[in-house]
């Protein structure tokens, strides 16, 4: 039996269960503010999430390493974004913030700001991909 003949039968029982608990999640009361079905739920809803994610993982992985090249250019993106977002952290400014009646220090506001610079990076990095594809478009 081969994974897509897997991944579909999975896939039905998996669609069968979550009607099945959508049928009692409906038929039940709604004026208890404890319902006994939206737990069951939400663990399916953790299941299946961590079902897809380990199966995205494998096989991004598996065709990650089956490729080197494939693989240079993939670490050299990464150290790339990570070199991004140690230079937003190094420029962001960590000084205390005042709002709501609270005070905030230390690395919360220091990381917020790291978080903004990296957006701005990023922002200024595709905007400046996207002008330079579209003149050596217009180039040709």
């Amino acid at each position: 039996m081969n994974l897509h003949k897997i991944t579909k039968f999975a896939a039905i029982i998996l669609a069968v269960v979550s009607v099945l608990f959508l049928g009692l999640l409906m038929a039940s009361s709604e004026d208890g503010a404890d319902n006994k079905w939206i737990t069951p739920l939400i663990y399916l809803s953790y299941i299946v999430l961590a079902i897809c994610i380990g199966i995205v993982l494998i096989y991004v992985l598996k065709n990650l390493f089956s490729d080197s090249e494939n693989l240079k250019k993939t670490l050299i993106s990464v150290a790339l974004f990570a070199g991004v977002l140690v230079v937003s952290y190094l420029l962001a400014n960590g000084d205390d913030v005042k709002a709501n009646g609270e005070v905030y220090s230390g690395s919360t506001p220091k990381l917020v700001g790291a978080g903004l610079n990296a957006f701005y990076i990023l922002t200024v990095v595709a905007l400046g991909t996207m002008v330079w594809a579209g003149f050596t478009k217009i180039k040709k």
